[in-house]
């Protein structure tokens, strides 16, 4: 898997666990607050070795900035 099809496979995953872990109505937004997403995104990009450290730390700081402006939860939209 090149890295592009490992980060898709991550986006996807990320997705699916924002709709799991959302307190949202069904259909909603399905927020996560930054921790929890900045927590199962780091553990999935360190299990599937393709997607660097430095790669983990840009992706997430860019999420951490849009999630800031939503009183620090992470939506789908955003990545």
């Amino acid at each position: 898997i090149s890295c592009r099809n490992a980060l898709q496979s991550i986006l996807s995953s990320m997705k699916q666990a924002c709709e799991i872990l959302t307190r949202d109505p069904e259909g909603g937004a399905a927020r996560i607050p930054f921790e929890t997403f900045s927590f199962l995104y780091s553990y999935l990009a360190g299990i599937d070795g393709e997607i660097s450290e430095t790669e983990t730390n840009a992706f997430l700081q860019g999420i951490q900035e849009q999630a800031d402006k939503h009183c620090g939860m992470v939506l789908i939209r955003h990545f």
